[in-house]
């Protein structure tokens, strides 16, 4: 399963799954994906999803669609690639959905994360036998124009941090969360301490830096 992750300015505004045979892309109101920019034509853009394949077609816009500063008519997306419309950036993330061993795989043909095994859940966790629903973990921003902002991690994967920069992603695992580098040529860090291998598990009170923004993982 693929999905967008559109940004402005480094900003994520935006992430949509491609569920459809055709999503639609442009700034009128009836396109699956909307983006109000008169930089954006009306009818811009269309994806079309054959089989586990994911086109992008130019529908003769304005001013064009790039896909990692290249002029397209028609292409292929492939993970990672960017697509820029105006000043709009759009991400597109292989997401393996509800599948979480192999959700963390950012680079195709790498080996699965060293603790994909489920190791023991860790007791905050959760706790099936006590009947009480795991409430869902949030990142709070500690600096920056953000600071205080709490985020629900509710999705199985949550990407966070600024696309062409640094983003890293936040996984809901069975037995716990898991934190990931996805781009960018720095490595963010957990408790101070760059990050090693594809994936590190996350515990209450870890606090990870990635694009200047520091953020403590809190799961009560």
């Amino acid at each position: 399963m693929g999905k967008l992750v559109v940004s402005l300015d480094g900003v994520v505004i935006k992430e949509v799954q491609i569920t459809k045979d055709k999503t639609t892309l442009g700034r009128r109101p009836y396109n699956d994906i909307v983006i109000d920019n008169l930089a954006v034509s009306g009818e811009h853009a269309v994806l079309q999803m054959v089989g586990a394949d994911v086109f992008i077609e130019d529908l003769n816009s304005t001013n064009g669609t790039y896909i990692n500063g290249k002029a397209i008519k028609k292409q292929l997306l492939t993970h990672n690639d960017t697509v820029e419309i105006g000043k709009y950036k759009i991400k597109y993330l292989v997401d393996e959905g509800a599948d979480y061993e192999k959700t963390m795989i950012m680079r195709p043909g790498t080996a699965p994360p060293a603790f994909s095994a489920p190791a023991g859940p860790a007791p905050a966790m959760s706790s099936p036998a006590s009947g009480m629903p795991s409430q869902p973990a949030v990142i709070k921003v500690l600096n920056g124009a953000a600071a205080g902002r709490e985020v629900a991690l509710t999705k199985v994967v949550t990407t966070v941090g600024k696309p062409g920069v640094q983003v890293a992603s936040i996984t809901k695992r069975p037995n716990g969360y898991a934190f990931a580098h996805v781009e960018g040529g720095t490595r963010p860090s957990v408790n101070g301490v760059p990050l090693v291998g594809d994936s590190v598990p996350l515990r209450n009170g870890d606090v990870i830096e990635l694009a200047g923004t520091q953020m403590q993982f809190i799961h009560r």
